[in-house]
């Protein structure tokens, strides 16, 4: 090849080779990664991980129950709270047992712990929502048992809940009544009837009889609880 022909190429290579750095702006090398996009100020670069079609996220809401799995739990709280198992019960209610929820003979968890005086049963039950107007299979509310068996403390912690006093359940009775006729008249009935009274309890409330309390008082000889009644007016 002539000499001038060579020259020629070689200008024409020289051209070629800077018209391809101009369009990059810099010469890269065979194999160099390609340029990383530039990031805007004040945004972090966005991972894979994050993107919302990703996995979800390790704290998640928990699923609410089955109707089976929910009976089941609240079936397990009723039974934890007639054997009296305060951090049983407290556990179960904070994986959601429902403290209305009754068994097969109408009791609930607050129910029975009210009727048998469970007194810590019973607060972790009012803590956790419990209907004081609810009934068990005698159409009486949880202070009426109680005052029956003479819980004195059970009935103060009822009463302080705003169960209703002078309900009357499905024998005629009120917990004024069922203080006075089904039990012995001591110390802690008189206690009963005076918490009773004091929360605005009617003595004038008759069973199916047509007796008052009063007249039961005397009728059984519980004097002292006759007197108390009495001095009420």
């Amino acid at each position: 090849m002539r000499r001038g022909s060579t020259a020629a190429l070689m200008a024409v290579a020289g051209m070629l080779l800077a018209a391809c750095q101009a369009s990059t702006g810099e010469p890269q090398e065979v194999g160099s990664p390609p340029p990383v996009a530039p990031v805007s100020p004040g945004k972090e670069p966005r991972s894979p991980q994050a993107s919302p079609t990703g996995p979800a996220s390790p704290i998640a809401s928990a699923s609410p129950l089955s109707p089976e799995a929910q009976a089941r739990l609240d079936q397990q709280l009723v039974a934890a709270a007639k054997a009296n198992d305060a951090p049983r019960v407290a556990g179960l209610i904070r994986r959601g047992g429902n403290v209305n929820a009754k068994d097969s003979i109408q009791d609930s968890a607050f129910l029975y712990a009210g009727a048998e005086g469970f007194n810590e049963v019973l607060q972790l039950t009012l803590a956790a929502g419990a209907d004081v107007a609810s009934t068990n299979r005698y159409g009486g509310t949880a202070v009426i048992p109680a005052s029956e068996h003479g819980h004195v403390e059970t009935v103060k912690i009822l009463i302080a809940a705003g169960v209703p006093v002078n309900h009357v359940n499905n024998l005629g009775w009120t917990a004024m009544q069922e203080a006075i006729l089904l039990n012995n008249g001591g110390p802690r009935q008189q206690e009963v009837v005076r918490l009773l009274l004091d929360a605005g309890a009617d003595p004038g409330i008759r069973d199916p009889e047509g007796r008052t309390a009063l007249q039961n008082a005397e009728r059984l000889g519980f004097s002292e609880i006759a007197a108390l009644i009495r001095s009420r007016g």
